[in-house]
């Protein structure tokens, strides 16, 4: 994919993500004592500058120590089901396929977490650590964003042990 190209898609995900949800409702112009609506100033839309290049591959970073919580199967899939709908669905599909309206434009394309082959061989650890710090941290794309800074630790472990039910075959090992 050219670079080009790249950057249109990556703006797109850029405008796609911030006007979701919005919610903004205009009000009507004002009526002039004629009838007529004041016509409102416009300003010519900015332009969308294309994002900084990545930066190169950060070393991979040890996963973080494991706590007592992280291995003893009380985290909640139900709660983690419901954030990953609203948060990670768009790139990686309601059921994890890699196949989310966004992700189709992203290259490369979000990991398959119903591939129980490549999914069951990654810790609870790793998997909170992607989510809390981003792909970059343990050497992935740049375009798995961090999520750290708006998910608390209870909310990740719960989207970790939600994408632990959707891996075929399914996921034996340690609940997260």
């Amino acid at each position: 994919m050219s670079s080009g190209l790249r950057i249109v898609l990556i703006g797109l995900v850029l405008v796609f993500a911030a006007g979701a949800g919005c919610g903004k409702s205009e009000t009507p112009p004002a009526a002039e004592p004629s009838g007529h609506p004041t016509p409102t100033p416009t300003t010519p839309p900015r332009a969308i500058e294309p994002p900084p290049a990545p930066a190169p591959a950060a070393p991979v970073v040890p996963s973080p120590a494991p706590s007592s919580a992280a291995s003893s199967g009380a985290h909640d899939p139900a709660a983690g089901e419901a954030l990953y709908l609203q948060n990670c669905s768009t790139c990686h599909g309601v059921r994890g396929g890699g196949d989310g309206p966004v992700g189709a434009a992203l290259d490369p394309k979000p990991a398959r977490h119903d591939d129980g082959a490549y999914m069951n061989a990654l810790s609870n650890e790793h998997l909170f650590q992607v989510i809390q710090q981003g792909g970059v941290s343990v050497g992935k794309s740049a375009l798995m964003a961090p999520w750290g800074a708006s998910l608390g630790d209870e909310q990740i472990w719960n989207i970790v042990a939600f994408v632990r039910t959707l891996a075929v075959p399914a996921y034996t090992g340690l609940k997260p």
